[in-house]
């Protein structure tokens, strides 16, 4: 019974950091119409310059603060120099972010090395949580996780970018015409993704490990998540993110994560027989 509550609770901070890299690619889809096949390849960014920063620095805390603006910052470029070109058309996005994610890899494994690598946990030790005694670090990622999805919503309702964001996702045409600067609108969401799957690469490299494949594994799981919670639907990606990572952390203590993944496949499945648009489809986003 302590190893489901241990892989359930695991499941709970991994479906945090999930929803947190998940919410990037909805937004990245719900505005700009972009399928981004590379926004795995994103948070493996973020796992990778926090190794990088630590190297260089000794202080995890450093790389912590830094990564996202970092992600950020290359986000925007990225949008510039390949998003941008090519906004509007659905299979050259698919194309193009398919080619990005090939070169991402190929750079950090010729920078990197293709051997993993991991990071030690900066905060150590254990407290009891519900009969267990549970990692001190995965509950600060939890929290971290927590606080920025709360923070990225605040942010969208509260901030006058945040504000012409959710207009052009509602009617871009309309937005468009009341003045609203589609160009900087569509760099800063963009780069928003970016910054937010690399801050969730920094939270969880202490995690996982650190290799320069990690998205490839990330990104189903955040494609799941955006599919069951309704495209588009902000809200509902977070709470399929944490659905599917609990499933299958109570799944793996009966059998092998593969089955687990099986099974979230599966329920993917019957989610999309059921409600075509998402369990969430038509709920307030």
């Amino acid at each position: 019974m302590d190893i489901v509550v241990a892989l359930a609770f695991n499941g709970l901070v991994w479906g945090l950091i999930i929803a947190l890299i998940a919410l990037g690619l909805s937004i990245i889809f719900g505005l700009l119409d972009i399928i981004n096949l590379a926004h795995g390849d994103f948070f493996m960014v973020g796992t990778v310059l926090t190794w990088f920063v630590l190297e260089a620095t000794g202080n995890y805390w450093i790389a912590f603060l830094i990564v996202p603006l970092m992600g950020f910052l290359m986000g925007a470029l990225v949008e510039r120099a390949v998003i941008q070109p090519i906004r509007g058309t659905a299979a050259l996005s698919i194309v193009a972010t398919f080619g990005l994610s090939i070169i991402i890899q190929e750079v950090v494994r010729a920078g990197f090395g293709a051997a993993p690598k991991r990071i030690l946990p900066p905060i150590e030790g254990t407290i009891p949580l519900f009969g267990i005694e549970y990692d001190i670090y995965r509950i600060f990622a939890a929290a971290v996780s927590i606080v920025a999805i709360f923070g990225f919503f605040a942010f969208l309702h509260r901030t006058k970018l945040g504000t012409w964001m959710r207009a052009v996702r509602f009617d871009r045409d309309i937005a468009l015409a009341m003045g609203v600067p589609a160009r900087t609108v569509y760099m800063v969401t963009f780069a928003l993704g970016f910054a937010m799957a690399a801050l969730g690469g920094a939270v969880a490299a202490p995690i996982t490990t650190v290799d320069f494949q990690t998205g490839v594994d990330v990104l189903p799981f955040c494609f799941m998540a955006v599919i069951i919670g309704g495209l588009g639907n902000l809200p509902g990606t977070v709470a399929a993110a944490v659905l599917l990572a609990v499933t299958e952390g109570i799944v793996t203590s009966f059998t092998d994560p593969t089955v687990a993944r099986i099974v979230s496949l599966c329920l993917m499945s019957a989610v999309l027989i059921a409600r075509p648009h998402g369990i969430f489809a038509g709920a307030t986003r």
